[in-house]
């Protein structure tokens, strides 16, 4: 079996470091940049199967990043986890739209459940449209 893809984007270099060992001890193989505006051209060229975005970053957010990729018709169906040091762990808790929340300091156990959830309900979509 292939090896899901993931992009992570953070502009903290230790949090990347962190993420890409998690993903990676986990089997998954991992694309990582430090910022938005890579991030969309890594996306569009990579094509990965889960994208981890940090929303607080330099230049261009991780919501700009999150919109301009989900309005291009090659990368909008890439689920987005966002991570993110302005939410609370209760508030991680709530439902925020279609779009999952982190927060950093982030529990590995809990983003890699996250991801596996995410990448399973993207291949169950994928297998309803082969059956179309």
């Amino acid at each position: 079996m292939k090896k899901k893809k993931i992009l992570i984007v953070d502009d903290e270099v230790d949090m990347l470091r962190i993420l890409r060992r998690t993903l990676s001890i986990a089997g998954y193989s991992v694309i990582k940049t430090t910022n938005g505006k890579d991030a969309i051209i890594r996306a569009k060229k990579e094509h990965p199967n889960l994208i981890i975005l940090d929303i607080a970053m330099p230049d261009m957010g991780g919501g700009e990043t999150a919109n301009i990729l989900k309005n291009d018709p090659s990368t909008k169906d890439i689920p987005i986890i966002f991570l993110t040091c302005l939410l609370t762990k209760d508030e991680e808790e709530k439902d925020i739209g279609s779009s999952y929340f982190v927060a950093k300091p982030y529990d590995p156990d809990k983003l890699l459940k996250e991801v596996s959830k995410h990448l399973e309900d993207c291949s169950e979509k994928e297998k309803d449209i082969d059956y179309r």
